[in-house]
């Protein structure tokens, strides 16, 4: 297993839309780890999708269950775990990530990210009147926060999920052999 500095897990953070899940998944499998989803593992625990966890137990309920994945899938070794873009809005789950891996954010404006997820309708908080507006809102909060635990922030843009994975394995690489 491929050890990064003095941690063995990689957590992605970042808003929705970043990219977390196909970059995960393939920066994963590059390092021959294990990969998780926040979101898809409450949505497999819970037999329903995020909107309907939202509109049952409303956002809290949500952040409380996601409270849970985190603090279990944090004490793994050897993961690449993309979390939910809210996961920074509680003390806790910064401090877990930040103290049990190395935490990347995937940054991208508001803009570009609306564009990626404006057609999908499993994202419950863009379910307003002006989700971009929304989006804005969300990034203006979230940021200072996900910036607040990152290792370090890789920009988006425009590039492909295979570049994205092949720049964060590189990261990951590099960092690894600071390190030692």
């Amino acid at each position: 297993m491929t050890r990064v500095g003095r941690h063995t897990n990689i957590f992605l953070i970042g808003m929705m839309g970043a990219g977390k899940t196909t970059a995960g998944r393939l920066l994963a499998r590059r390092l021959g780890w294990r990969f998780i989803d926040t979101d898809h593992e409450i949505e497999t625990r819970c037999g329903v999708g995020i909107p309907v966890i939202f509109e049952i137990e409303g956002e809290a309920g949500f952040r409380e269950r996601e409270a849970r994945v985190v603090e279990e899938f944090t004490a793994l070794e050897g993961v690449v775990l993309a979390t939910g873009g809210g996961v920074v809005l509680r003390a806790e789950n910064r401090n877990r990530l930040a103290a049990r891996g190395t935490v990347i954010y995937l940054h991208a404006p508001p803009e570009a990210l609306y564009r990626r997820v404006r057609n999908d309708r499993n994202r419950p908080l863009l379910a307003a009147e002006d989700p971009l507006g929304r989006l804005r809102e969300l990034y203006t909060l979230r940021d200072p926060l996900y910036r607040e635990i990152a290792d370090f922030v890789v920009e988006t843009g425009v590039q492909s999920a295979r570049a994205l994975s092949r720049s964060l394995y590189t990261r990951v690489e590099d960092r690894c052999k600071a390190s030692a």
